[in-house]
């Protein structure tokens, strides 16, 4: 063999692996963002943004190019808070706040996550049921118990490595959309010029996406989960003690979160866009739950839709009630002082573990409860549209105090975003109290 014949082979084998290499480490950079995104569509979330493509069309498809921004940058904030300081949004606050109103807050979100834990479990048994025959109630104990085992006795790295990979699921919902037929000039205008009454009933479905998307068990998982990588590297220590490591865990965190929430949308878009195209086009605009609508697709849209609707279901299940369980667990043993952390084992950090025995074992028992879950899951975006706003608050005043960020403050830029994203919340509030 020449020489121009080697040198010609060793270059296609050569060039391959600078790409290679640069999308796996794309990949690695990838974790909290990418898995709260992923979270963000929870069987509750999918009802909400089924609801909305069934009873709207695609008329409701605006709200997701409202919310992308305003998301990204609490979310920014939150993970930014965490990486800079080493410590959680519970411990922020209460450096700002009175104890009683931080502990108030914290109790509320433990209710809230609670109740959609519940919905949650019983829409993937639900959806169990009708993808194989299982009768849903053991399928649901099966899967509380499950998550809440993988949750207390994985190893945290191991752990964190499947949720990331569980995110993977979402694509069965980009899926669908190939199996139906859209009309993409009608989603077109859903975007940029949408046609709906203006009600109460369109307003409560606005209010009731925007406290899907942008929820407080987000912005404490996210923040926590900041901490975990602190804690887990040899190396890595809060911003604030080592800005030397800004530059690189500041881009880490932008790439990270602004994936996060792009998957977290697109899935979204995805499944109003599914809904609008069959279940509103057949006059089917009543949506009771996430199992629901995977029924409710087998007529209209064909097996295969309908299974894959399913299976999304169970996956982003067994991927939110963690994220749920874990946030209302890091926010209640920070704000009493106690260990936490998914890295410690159980007998470590028994408080912290409890925590999210509780939330998974009580949702559980919402299956046995005289309880609608609807009326429920009503109750937790109610409790949830509340106390997301001071919440916000205080993560805006934290991440804008230098006794708290150092030179981390927050650009001009999220700021305006991150307040903007508070005041659409608050909006959103008195919009639940009024219609």
């Amino acid at each position: 063999m020449n020489s121009t014949s080697e040198l010609s082979l060793s270059r296609r084998g050569t060039n391959p692996a600078p790409s290679a290499g640069k999308a796996e480490s794309v990949l690695k950079q990838l974790g909290p963002g990418l898995i709260t995104g992923a979270a963000d569509d929870d069987p509750s979330g999918i009802a909400t943004y089924s609801q909305a493509g069934a009873q709207f069309g695609f008329n409701m498809l605006w709200t997701m190019l409202l919310t992308y921004p305003l998301m990204c940058a609490i979310q920014l904030i939150s993970a930014r808070i965490g990486r800079v300081t080493g410590c959680g949004l519970a411990t922020n606050m209460g450096a700002i706040w009175p104890r009683p109103l931080v502990i108030g807050l914290v109790l509320l979100l433990f209710t809230a996550n609670t109740i959609n834990i519940g919905a949650n479990l019983a829409a993937m048994g639900a959806s169990a049921e009708l993808a194989t025959g299982v009768p849903s109630l053991p399928a649901t104990m099966f899967f509380a118990l499950l998550s809440l085992g993988l949750q207390m006795f994985i190893p945290y790295e191991r752990y964190a490595q499947y949720l990331k990979w569980l995110t993977l699921v979402l694509l069965s919902y980009v899926a669908v959309l190939f199996v139906v037929e859209i009309d993409w000039l009608a989603a077109l205008r859903g975007f940029v010029w949408p046609s709906f009454p203006l009600s109460g009933n369109s307003f409560t479905v606005v209010v009731a996406i925007l406290g899907t998307t942008i929820s407080p068990y987000l912005f404490f998982w996210q923040s926590s989960q900041e901490v975990e990588e602190i804690d887990r590297k040899d190396a890595a220590e809060p911003l604030k003690e080592a800005p030397q490591q800004a530059p690189k865990e500041l881009k880490r965190i932008r790439l990270d979160t602004f994936a996060g929430m792009a998957v977290s949308n697109i899935v979204a878009i995805v499944i109003m866009m599914s809904t609008a195209a069959t279940l509103h086009a057949h006059g089917k605009t009543e949506i009771g739950s996430a199992a629901d609508v995977a029924e409710a697709l087998k007529p209209v849209a064909g097996e295969f839709a309908f299974v894959l609707f399913s299976l999304g279901i169970i996956g982003t299940g067994m991927l939110s009630i963690p994220v749920l369980a874990g946030s209302a667990a890091y926010a209640f043993g920070e704000s009493q002082d106690w260990k936490c952390g998914l890295e410690h084992k159980p007998w470590e950090a028994y408080g912290f573990y409890g925590v999210i025995a509780a939330a998974t074992l009580l949702g559980l028992g919402i299956e046995f409860a005289p309880i609608d879950p609807i009326k429920a899951l009503f109750w937790s975006a109610v409790i949830n549209g509340f106390v997301a706003v001071p919440i916000m608050m205080a993560m805006m005043m934290v991440v804008s105090r230098r006794d708290r960020m150092k030179e981390f403050t927050a650009s001009p830029t999220t700021l305006v975003f991150g307040w903007g994203a508070t005041g659409v919340m608050a909006i959103a509030a008195i919009a639940m109290i009024i219609f």
